[in-house]
């Protein structure tokens, strides 16, 4: 079992998600405007109960892969969205994140900074080689978020995931070790 210490970031706090964290999780799961271009939603409250059910029980797994944490913005200590974190491949030492927010806190560079964290997280945490991203095309602000992060596009999946009723397309993105430790370097 291993969790993610609590990470304390300039506006925002990232830790593991609790049971007490339901009503906040819904009120951004719940929105049509958010679950748009993501393949939940909008959630029931059951569904959106099970969804941080599933969270939970990631953080007793023994040789955990993966990690839902909960955003909270500092100024309000109000949590505005969940990112994700997961080790997809341990042999070839590659992952994936994600992130979703609270409508009411898009624009702001929250999901900049988050996705930033993440690949920290990879990187220097779990010593990942890659890491990657999706989006739905028509998502102009995640992918705005993950070229300002130095990931590259590496593609366009054609309707590879069934979701809300129809094939959806995806766009595919990734970040390599040696590219991130080079976007560092040159940003320090």
């Amino acid at each position: 079992m291993k969790k993610i210490d609590t990470i304390d970031m300039e506006r925002l706090i990232l830790r593991e998600l609790k049971e007490i964290d339901i009503q906040e999780v819904h009120e951004y799961a719940s929105d049509p405007d958010v679950s748009k271009y993501v393949p939940f939603g909008p959630n029931t409250l059951k569904q959106t109960k099970e969804f941080l059910s599933m969270c939970i029980e990631y953080q007793y797994e023994k040789d955990r892969v993966d990690f839902e944490l909960a955003v909270i913005e500092k100024r309000e200590d109000k949590l505005i969205g969940v990112c994700g974190f997961h080790i997809s491949d341990r042999e070839n030492r590659e992952g994936w994140i994600g992130y979703c927010l609270n409508k009411m806190y898009w624009g702001k560079g929250y999901g900049t900074d988050i996705a930033k964290t993440l690949l920290d997280i990879g990187f220097n945490q779990f010593k990942l080689h890659r890491i990657y991203a999706t989006c739905d095309p028509d998502n102009l602000g995640s992918e705005k978020i993950l070229q300002k992060i130095g990931m590259k596009k590496e593609g366009y999946l054609r309707k590879h995931i069934w979701s809300k009723g129809s094939w959806r397309d995806s766009l595919l993105y990734a970040i390599l070790e040696d590219e991130y430790n080079y976007e560092v370097t040159m940003n320090v």
